[in-house]
């Protein structure tokens, strides 16, 4: 069965959407996320300040990213249960990071540079740090969920939120390189490398082993 394809009002809710945050995220950066309101947002980006609203319910919203957690998530869902739950996790984690880098299609990059202005927001300003920690807490439970592992029994579940917390740990470390890094090295290839420092080489796929490079 092919996939549903969204609605002429769904492609132009995202486009909004998309419009807004952008928008957001730059005056965050250039102006400081305390200095800037959401009719500020809304002015740059010529819409009103309830529309602001219906797609961001709270100022904070505007910097969070959902699109990680969902990719990773199917990532995980569509591995092998015969890998190591490291490796399964560790390779969702790279997939996804190699998608939401990977730029527009029209001006590669774009994603790239929008994804280090939300981590830096969210790493240097008080005001987003609880609510990156409860978006992190929130993936690292939908990684779990998309493990599989039987819930009723708990050393499997354990493994399972142990390993995950690991990766997610070895990535936070790659993460903060890459914001340090200006984005110079690839976050896949940082992510990668994170990942085999934790758990060794062969935590990682095989075809993933092109990253080890120093």
């Amino acid at each position: 069965m092919s996939e549903r394809q969204p609605t002429l009002r769904e492609r132009r809710r995202s486009e909004t959407r998309r419009q807004i945050q952008a928008h957001a995220v730059r005056l965050f950066t250039d102006h400081g996320y305390d200095a800037v309101t959401v009719a500020d947002v809304a002015e740059a980006a010529g819409v009103s300040a309830m529309t602001v609203y219906r797609h961001f319910p709270t100022k904070e919203d505007l910097v969070l990213i959902d699109q990680p957690a969902q990719l990773i998530a199917e990532q995980v869902a569509a591995s092998s249960t015969t890998q190591p739950l490291v490796r399964r996790v560790g390779g969702a984690l790279i997939e996804a990071a190699t998608a939401l880098t990977g730029g527009n299609g029209d001006e590669p990059g774009v994603n790239e540079r929008f994804l280090l202005d939300c981590l830096r927001l969210m790493v240097s300003t008080p005001a987003l740090r609880a609510r990156h920690l409860d978006s992190q807490y929130a993936l690292q439970q939908a990684i779990v969920d998309a493990l599989g592992e039987d819930a009723t029994d708990p050393d499997a579940e354990f493994r399972a939120q142990a390993a995950t917390s690991a990766c997610m740990a070895a990535m936070h470390t790659a993460l903060t390189r890459w914001a340090a890094d200006d984005g110079h090295t690839k976050l896949p290839d940082l992510i990668t490398r994170a990942l085999a420092a934790s758990f060794g080489e062969d935590a990682v796929a095989p075809e993933a082993g092109t990253l080890f490079e120093p």
